[in-house]
C-alpha cells in the first residue's frame, strides 16, 4: 500500500550525519516526486524505509542546488523559488541550508544524482517528470533559459530516458514553443502520427519550393528566402525521421 508523506518527514538529523561521515555529497543520490516521497512495506522495498527518506530528501536538495548554478550564478530568485517549491520546516532549515550551500558551489557530480533518481524511479515515469518540472521551476526564476541550464536539463532529461521529443513537450510547458524545435517549424503537434508528419512535410515542400516561386515569377529575394526556408524543413524532418526512426522521406 503506497502513502504519501512529505519529503521532511524523516531527515531529521540524518543530513549532518551524511555530511561528516558519509563522503562526499555527490556520492548521496536519490529523487523527488512532486511534493511527496512514498512509503512501501520494508519486506517490498528490500531496505528500511529510513534510508531511502534521507538520501531522496538530500539529493532532491542538491540536485535543486545544481540546477540553479547551471548558468554559472544562483540568483535568490533561484534560492527562493527552491524554498517555494519546498515548504521547508523551521527545523529543518539550518540543515537544508547547509546542503544546499555545499551543493551550489559547482554542477560537478549532477549526473549521479540523476542516474540514481532514475534508478529508484524506474517505471514511474510521472515522477521523473515531475522531478524535471521542478528543475524547470528553477531555471525559470530570473525568467532565462541558460544555454548551460538547458544543457544539464538536457542530460538529466536523457539520463532519466525521455526522448528528445518527450523533453521538448516538457520544456515548451514551461517556456512556450521553442523555434528550433522541429515540430514547431513543420506546425505539427509532438504526439502526431508518423504518417501525419510525413504528409504535413510534403505539403511544406510543394508550398515552399524555390523552383515553384520561380514559375509565378516572385522576386529574386524571396526565392532566397524560400531556399532558407526550405533548407529549415527539411532539417527539422530528418531530425523527426532520426528520433522516429522513419525510413526514407
Amino acid at each position: 500500500m503506497l502513502r504519501p508523506m512529505s519529503i521532511w518527514g524523516k531527515f531529521g538529523g540524518a543530513a549532518a550525519g551524511f555530511l561528516l561521515g558519509g563522503g562526499p555529497l555527490g556520492a548521496v543520490a536519490g529523487a523527488v516526486a512532486g511534493h511527496f516521497l512514498f512509503d512501501r512495506d520494508a519486506e517490498e522495498a528490500g531496505q528500511s524505509d529510513q534510508e531511502p527518506g534521507v538520501a531522496f530528501t538530500i539529493a532532491i536538495i542538491a540536485l535543486g542546488a545544481k540546477m540553479a548554478k547551471a548558468d554559472g550564478v544562483v540568483t535568490d530568485d533561484e534560492v527562493e523559488t527552491f524554498f517555494r517549491i519546498f515548504r521547508v520546516p523551521p527545523g529543518e532549515k539550518a540543515n537544508v541550508q547547509r546542503i544546499f550551500d555545499l551543493a551550489r558551489q559547482d554542477t560537478a557530480g549532477y549526473e549521479a544524482y540523476a542516474k540514481q533518481i532514475a534508478k529508484m524511479f524506474r517505471g514511474n515515469p510521472a515522477m521523473l517528470e515531475d522531478v524535471i518540472d521542478v528543475l524547470f521551476e528553477i531555471a525559470k526564476a530570473d525568467g532565462i533559459l541558460h544555454p548551460g541550464e538547458l544543457a544539464f536539463l538536457e542530460t538529466v532529461a536523457d539520463i532519466f530516458g525521455f526522448t528528445p521529443t518527450e523533453f521538448r513537450r516538457i520544456r515548451a510547458s514551461h517556456f512556450g514553443p521553442d523555434a528550433a524545435d522541429p515540430y514547431f517549424i513543420l506546425g505539427v503537434d509532438h504526439q502526431a502520427s508518423d504518417e501525419e508528419v510525413r504528409r504535413t512535410y510534403l505539403l511544406l515542400v510543394r508550398e515552399n519550393h524555390p523552383d515553384k516561386l520561380v514559375a509565378r515569377g516572385v522576386p529574386e529575394e524571396f526565392v532566397r528566402m524560400a531556399n532558407d526556408k526550405l533548407a529549415s524543413i527539411n532539417g527539422a524532418y530528418d531530425k523527426i525521421r532520426h528520433e522516429r526512426h522513419l525510413a526514407g522521406k
